[in-house]
């Protein structure tokens, strides 16, 4: 047999043994596990039958560990075969971590997955070395230079290999000084006051941040570039930029070298390009000889954009140069525009609406297909879908027709959620017990957009049928027609009201006409019969029933036929239908019996929410909310006025009025008089009668819910809030009237000064079967006979 004969030991070690050419009859390997024989030898650049020599030698060894799958590859002549000993690289059969906190472990398998580091794979040791100093130059770059990354290597059988990755984190290093070298316009804590970062930062400013990051740095020169741009330092520039860390690496010092330069003033501003460059000149921010702002410049620039972006341009370039005259620290604007080819729409599309049809949404675009993309219209599309309610969240995308340069198609992307309720409530108060409330609606009836609803509420104090249905788009201009069938009956005393019982039964009929996209009217007509009993004889509803005639009973109830018209307002600037952060929106109505209806009387009232978003990306916001109501009667039957129906009072107390107090009961008591002739003597009560006024007001400031992932984050909102009501009883006039028991409960029922307020804490969450609201709240300011509740859990009612 022919000695073997050496021709390279590895890539490491030449082979200092030469080889004659010769041709190969055999190619045969050895340590083969994993690898096939034939990916082994597609590997190869060399064949059966190839005459090959030395020089070929180190090709072959290359090839082999460029395909990856060994770590030690070497090549023999064994007389004409050629023998080929390799080790292959072991398999991945685990992944693990230890001791990480600032990245979560699906983060750490996702960035090891894309560096090629997977179970199932050959395991690359350089790959795992580069993946150990990213790791650490990550840490580096949050402040935490303590840090350690070692990846344990366990060899298993069967050439197969565990990773644990050990993290050592250390503790981030914190700002010790930041200096600033070159300012003489502007001083350390002016310019100090536009970073995120900071020193010596006291206890009480949370927002401030004093462990060093290297992208936060980045980001606070740019924000102190953008403070001296704003008040014209153009060619202000940061020279040097000089970290410097303290030997036991817990401390850094920050060092700047500034270049502030001299201020400009704008001497001229001049629009150049498109078809009517003149018009661009109303959107100008600067006067003559103003100083110049880089935030001015911007807005003008988007303001450009945003006017070409109306008139079917999409792609618009605008570029401002500035010219310099320093010697008199001036500096002209021209500003470039050029904006490109119009841009038409060629289809509009919708995707993820599996119930609602299309011709729902479509109804809703202000962007037609066929004509120029109008950047504005496409927004207002896409808030009109919002409000509609009937969507989690709204997505639109504008994308160009392969093969043209002056087509898109606009494509919005719904997450349709539920748009039906079940009207399901449990309260629980400290002297209320549990109450319980149960209904149904769908407002996005078969996908139709229109709203149906068939409500049987039956608890302790009220049992109710209606049925209720309305077409929003009765007439292609977007007039609605809408119907209501109602019957009642009402125990109110189990509603925490003063003692009566009142069955009615009646129907309405309701148009509804756009004025333009925010505002909205809406006429009525309608009939309600009712038949009350068991009416009490306290002093507030005698005047009313003295107005009543012949309409109050032998048994001293009341039968009354009323019918009334209303009219009313809404303004909807809300950015979502369902849980808006931002936007106004503003109701007012006014109904009134007509004249010969057996109880003549008006009532109207007004209601504002007012959303702020108090950060970027409105995770913040601040919820303003306010009523107003007044009503009475008007006319006169025989020599008694009319006064509004005890049936139409105004009540506080209960979530979607004031929390922390039990439904119905933070208002008026009823007063009873015991006295005779014009000698009244007062019994106080708390029974609850309500007020003829109403004035709410609330605060409310709704924050990131904690513990939730980022799929839940539109579904379930967190607040805190302070809410303060008053209702008031404009013709209440007892005074000065002698009281012989009760006199906890009187007080001036006339007075709008006597307000009740209360904090606390809310969750709402849009769950499958509708909204669920839960309530923690404690009252502020109370009366004697308000009945509390701290706790209350409702399904079908937010705001």
């Amino acid at each position: 047999m022919a000695m073997k004969k050496l021709l390279l030991a590895s890539l490491l070690l030449s082979s200092s043994v030469t080889a004659d050419e010769f041709v190969v009859e055999d190619i045969r390997f050895e340590g083969l596990q994993r690898v096939s024989l034939g990916a082994a030898l597609l590997s190869m650049p060399v064949r059966v039958g190839d005459n090959i020599d030395e020089g070929d030698v180190s090709g072959i060894i290359k090839s082999l560990f460029s395909s990856g799958n060994f770590e030690n590859v070497r090549v023999f002549r064994d007389g004409d075969d050629l023998l080929v000993k390799v080790i292959e690289r072991p398999t991945v059969a685990s992944i693990s971590f230890s001791g990480n906190s600032a990245i979560e472990d699906e983060q750490l398998s996702e960035n090891l997955a894309a560096s090629g580091l997977r179970v199932g794979e050959a395991l690359d040791r350089t790959t795992l070395s580069n993946i150990e100093k990213g790791l650490e130059d990550f840490y580096y770059s949050v402040g935490k230079y303590n840090a350690l990354v070692n990846a344990v290597i366990t060899p298993l059988p069967r050439n197969r290999a565990d990773i644990k990755f050990v993290f050592t984190e250390g503790v981030s290093a914190t700002i010790q000084q930041i200096n600033f070298i070159g300012n003489t316009v502007f001083s350390d804590e002016e310019l100090k006051n536009n970073f995120k970062l900071r020193a010596n930062v006291p206890w009480w400013n949370f927002l401030a941040n004093e462990q060093y990051q290297k992208q936060v740095l980045a980001g606070d020169l740019e924000s102190l570039r953008s403070f001296y741009l704003n008040r014209g330092y153009l060619k202000f520039r940061v020279d040097a930029t000089n970290v410097s860390i303290s030997p036991d690496k817990k401390g850094v010092y920050i060092t700047l070298n500034i270049d502030e330069g001299q201020p400009y003033t704008v001497s001229d501003v001049n629009v150049r390009g498109g078809k009517d460059s003149a018009a661009f000149a109303s959107l100008v921010p600067f006067e003559d000889g103003e100083v110049y702002s880089g935030e001015k410049v911007t807005r003008l620039e988007d303001e450009v954009k945003r006017a070409l972006g109306e008139q079917g341009y999409a792609y618009p370039q605008v570029a401002t140069i500035p010219e310099f005259n320093d010697d008199a620290n001036t500096v002209a604007l021209n500003v470039n525009v050029d904006p490109g080819k119009r841009v038409y729409v060629r289809n509009i599309k919708f995707s993820g609406n599996q119930i609602t049809r299309d011709e729902v949404l479509r109804r809703e675009m202000r962007q037609m297909e066929g004509s120029w993309l109008n950047a504005k219209s496409v927004e207002t599309s896409k808030e009109r879908l919002n409000r509609l309610g009937f969507f989690e969240t709204v997505d639109v995308r504008t994308t160009r027709v392969p093969g043209t340069d002056d087509q898109v198609d606009v494509e919005y992307f719904v997450k349709e959620t539920n748009s039906g309720s079940v009207n399901f409530g449990i309260g629980y108060g400290t002297e209320s017990g549990i109450s319980f409330q149960a209904g149904l609606q769908q407002d996005n009836f078969a996908g139709s957009g229109n709203r149906f609803g068939i409500n049987a509420m039956i608890n302790d104090y009220q049992k109710n049928l209606t049925l209720d249905y309305r077409d929003p788009y009765w007439t292609l201009d977007g007039i609605s027609l809408g119907g209501k069938i109602f019957y009642n009956e009402f125990e109110a005393s189990d509603a925490n009201i003063v003692d009566y019982t009142d069955k009615s039964y009646g129907t309405s009929l309701t148009w509804g006409f756009p004025f333009d996209e925010l505002n909205y009217f809406d006429f009525s007509l309608g009939y309600t019969h009712r038949q009350i009993e068991n009416l009490g004889g306290y002093y507030q509803i005698q005047k009313f029933l003295d107005s009543m005639g012949d309409n109050v009973t032998d048994d001293s109830g009341l039968e009354v036929d009323d019918f009334d018209w209303s009219v009313s307002w809404s303004r909807n600037n809300l950015n979502r239908g369902f849980f808006p952060t931002a936007g106004n929106y503003q109701r007012a109505s006014f109904r009134m019996t007509v004249p010969g209806s057996d109880a003549q009387y008006f009532k109207a009232q007004y209601d504002v929410r007012q959303y702020v978003p108090l950060t970027e990306s409105h995770s913040f916001s601040l919820l303003m909310r306010g009523r107003l109501g007044y009503g009475n009667g008007y006319g006169k039957n025989d020599e008694n006025e009319y006064l509004l129906p005890f049936y139409e009072n105004f009540y506080a107390g209960g979530y979607s009025t004031l929390r922390g107090f039990r439904s119905n009961t933070a208002g008026p008591k009823a007063v009873y008089d015991q006295g005779a002739g014009n000698n009244p003597a007062l019994v106080g009560s708390n029974d609850s009668v309500g007020g003829n006024a109403i004035a709410l007001a609330s605060v409310e400031l709704i924050v990131p819910t904690p513990f939730v992932s980022v799929e839940m984050k539109n579904s379930i909102r967190t607040s805190v809030f302070v809410d303060a009501a008053s209702v008031w009883d404009t013709e209440y006039d007892l005074d000065n009237a002698r009281v012989i028991s009760g006199q906890e409960y009187i007080y001036d029922y006339s007075d709008p000064s006597n307000y009740r307020a209360s904090y606390g804490a809310a969750i709402q969450w849009r769950s499958p079967m509708g909204p669920l609201v839960f309530s923690l709240s404690k009252p502020i300011k109370s009366y004697e006979g308000d009945d509390e509740e701290f706790f209350t859990f409702t399904i079908g009612q937010t705001f």
